[in-house]
């Protein structure tokens, strides 16, 4: 009777170390999926940020020279314009440090060329960025990771500008695809 309970306590032992190290595994998968998850998710963001530094710098009244936002809550209320104008509809939180502190990319004449996350962690993702991204295969931390807006770039500037605008997938008309409208004698107007 007492070698029988003796196994049983050593089955019950060997269960326990068992589930614990199951555990501690699907931790670790899990552990890098939430990390996987939160790259995707600041990729996303950051791109956000580009797309609204892109906006404010484009988009300039009349008789204003294009300068950059002095600081991201210009990004909310693009106080330039009689009107509200918004580039962005708030600050977003940084998914990797779960605060709105980002690193802050100088533009040289001054204001904001961009952002980054301020968090040290080595980044999983290191290929398939998208073709604004690509610099983002060699970083060693996600700090490294700079979304920024290249207003001057020499190649692909023009195209550069336009995916940061407007986004992927979206199509692009050139202007001699667009009907031609002339008067007619009667006012109306036909297309040719």
């Amino acid at each position: 009777m007492r070698a029988q309970r003796g196994f049983t306590y050593l089955g019950l032992l060997l269960a326990v170390a068992l589930t614990g190290a199951g555990l501690a595994a699907a931790g670790s998968v899990w552990s890098v999926h939430a990390q996987r998850e939160r790259e995707a998710e600041l990729l996303y963001v950051g791109d956000q940020f580009r797309r609204a530094i892109t906006a404010y710098y484009n988009d300039v009244p009349v008789g204003q020279r294009h300068r950059f936002p002095d600081k991201l809550e210009d990004l909310l209320l693009d106080k330039r314009w009689p009107t509200t104008n918004r580039h962005l509809r708030r600050v977003y939180v940084d998914p990797m440090t779960g605060s709105t502190d980002w690193g802050i990319v100088p533009a040289p004449s001054g204001g904001i060329l961009g952002v980054y996350s301020r968090s040290g962690a080595v980044p999983l993702k290191r290929q398939g960025f998208g073709r604004l991204d690509t610099a983002f295969e060699d970083a060693a931390t996600l700090q490294d990771w700079r979304f920024v807006y290249r207003p001057f770039e020499e190649d692909g500037a023009a195209e550069a500008t336009q995916a940061a605008t407007t986004g992927p997938g979206l199509p692009t008309v050139p202007l001699s695809a667009l009907p031609q409208f002339r008067a007619s004698p009667g006012g109306a107007s036909n297309a040719r």
